[in-house]
């Protein structure tokens, strides 16, 4: 069982005005540093607050990679729990779980044409490697049963749903297209089964 370890007062987001508290834990199972980014106490106060499980991308949250969609996914979700409340559990899974260098040997296949399923698996890896069992532990240690998820992928809804959790409702996030990622979130829809409306994106 997990516990929370330390909690933080501090502001986040895109001009670091958005009043957060940051909470790391005892007790997680694969030895990586996650953390839960807080707004307006949801913790304490929504009985089935926002929850966005995020998994690092250095390329897209920090240098707003134009391969992928995660730092666009993230300003979103701050965004929208600056006014409505809300828990991220940033979580550390680089690359779908094959690590930053790995994923950066992924994008060179990917630039000679494989899309990001088939570099992960031309690696030697499987499709998605990522584990949200510390998510669920996360989850329970914040006292959170019942959530509403932000996400487009089924496979974090059935993560949650089998330890228990309960979804009360399922968000989406935007389809954030940019010139270099199309195919990237295409083969997001058509291989990950995410559900992404792209049709509505196009000009």
């Amino acid at each position: 069982m997990a516990e929370v370890r330390a909690r933080v007062q501090l502001k986040v987001g895109k001009n670091s005005d958005v009043p957060a508290e940051l909470v790391s834990f005892h007790g997680l199972q694969d030895g990586q540093e996650h953390v839960a980014v807080i707004f307006n106490q949801a913790d304490k106060t929504q009985k089935a607050p926002l929850i966005r499980m995020h998994s690092e991308c250095l390329t897209g949250d920090v240098f707003h990679s134009s391969r992928c969609d995660c730092g666009e996914q993230l300003n979103e979700c701050i965004d929208k729990m600056k006014d409505e409340g809300g828990v991220i559990l940033y979580l550390r899974q680089e690359g779908r779980g094959i690590g930053l260098y790995n994923k950066i040997d992924a994008y060179v296949l990917q630039s000679q044409g494989m899309n990001t399923y088939e570099a992960n698996n031309h690696l030697g890896f499987e499709d998605d490697l990522r584990d949200f069992s510390d998510a669920v532990l996360m989850l329970q240690a914040l006292g959170l049963e019942q959530v509403q998820l932000v996400t487009n992928n089924p496979r974090k809804m059935k993560s949650l749903t089998d330890a228990g959790i309960e979804i009360v409702k399922q968000v989406n996030t935007s389809a954030h297209v940019k010139d270099g990622n199309e195919a990237y979130l295409q083969t997001k829809v058509t291989h990950g089964d995410h559900m992404l409306d792209l049709e509505k994106t196009k000009k």
